[in-house]
């Protein structure tokens, strides 16, 4: 919960409009009620983990477009290849550094500046 609330600051602070979910199954209930131009996806998270919400969430073909970037502690080697393999679009790991998070929000933005 505590990383959440520093990640979506940053995000705020990054001018960008955060929605924070506790788990896999609540991300899936989000989804269906928004659109969002990207999701940051903890790769662990209880009741289902990133790997199988990015799964799920690529199985249906009106999210095809919507950018998935993990947020992940696991920095090892074989860890972005894994969550590219599960259909994630990119990788930060954890912490996060503010200058590599906005680098991934303008890469993905949608949004015309």
């Amino acid at each position: 919960a505590v990383k959440q609330k520093i990640a979506s600051k940053v995000l705020t602070k990054l001018g960008c409009e955060a929605s924070v979910v506790g788990n896999g199954l609540e991300a899936l209930r989000h989804l269906a009620d928004e659109s969002p131009e990207l999701i940051l996806m903890d790769c662990h998270m209880p009741e289902m983990d990133g790997y199988k919400t990015t799964g799920e969430i690529r199985k249906d073909v009106k999210y095809k477009d919507i950018p998935i970037v993990a947020m992940t502690a696991n920095a090892l080697q074989g860890d972005r290849e894994k969550c590219l393999e599960a259909g994630m679009d990119d990788y930060i790991s954890k912490p996060i550094d503010k200058g590599t998070l906005l680098a991934i929000l303008s890469k993905y933005s949608t949004s015309s500046s």
